[in-house]
């Protein structure tokens, strides 16, 4: 195997988008918004420029209130962000999405630093913010179905636990469908990038248990906490 990815040219990569212009052109064809598309690929390529040259600078830092830094942002705005189907309340349980987000990925962030890998020291950058980037986004999402789905719920009359119970469910049902087709119908997206990078795909497999269970983790904690906290209102 190569120990290395393979380059790509900016004139390469423009082929990428070739996929892109022809649901471009069915949004045109079925006089549906393209501008959305447009937009939407637009941002994803700044955005992940932007990522880029800050992780350059963030990989080259070893300063712990530096990447404790990171992680609190991240946190912060993931759990904004994981409110956003129900606006009206936002700022009511901005407070209860945080906590939960924190129960639910701190620890488990934790462990896998500590205890899995065993970074020494723990907050190395360029381990840690990768991490921490998927666990918290996954439990801002599981976090953000479960709010949905409990309010919708609640709204059709439905009492605590039911509300609850359903919730729950719904928050951990694209995950658990992932657990169910992940190297059947799928390879995840780490597991990939690995394998493109050279690294034994027996050893790729092994990162990528470790991130379907932090992440199983992650979800399930993160939504238990924020349907407990709702409890307590």
């Amino acid at each position: 195997m190569t120990n290395s990815a393979n380059p790509i040219a900016i004139s390469q990569l423009l082929l990428a988008f070739i996929p892109v212009a022809i649901v471009i052109a069915i949004y045109i064809k079925w006089s549906l918004k393209s501008g959305t598309v447009f937009y939407a690929a637009g941002r994803m390529v700044v955005q992940l420029v932007l990522m880029g040259y800050a992780l350059i600078f963030l990989f080259g830092q070893s300063d712990v209130f530096v990447s404790c830094g990171v992680l609190l942002m991240m946190m912060l705005v993931a759990s904004w962000i994981a409110l956003r189907p129900i606006k009206v309340l936002r700022r009511q349980l901005y407070r209860k999405a945080l906590v939960a987000i924190f129960c639910g990925g701190v620890p488990v962030l934790a462990l896998v630093m500590g205890g899995v890998l065993r970074s020494d020291p723990w907050y190395i950058p360029r381990y840690l913010i990768p991490l921490a980037g998927m666990i918290f986004a996954n439990a801002m999402n599981s976090v953000s179905l479960c709010a949905e789905r409990f309010h919708a719920e609640q709204e059709r009359g439905q009492a605590y636990v039911q509300a609850r119970n359903v919730a729950y469910q719904a928050a951990l049902l694209p995950l658990l469908n992932s657990f169910f087709a992940v190297g059947l119908v799928s390879i995840p997206g780490m597991m990939t990038g690995q394998i493109l990078s050279g690294i034994s795909p027996l050893l790729a497999v092994r990162y990528q248990i470790m991130v379907m269970c932090m992440l199983l983790g992650a979800n399930g904690i993160a939504s238990a906490v924020y349907l407990f906290l709702l409890k307590k209102e």
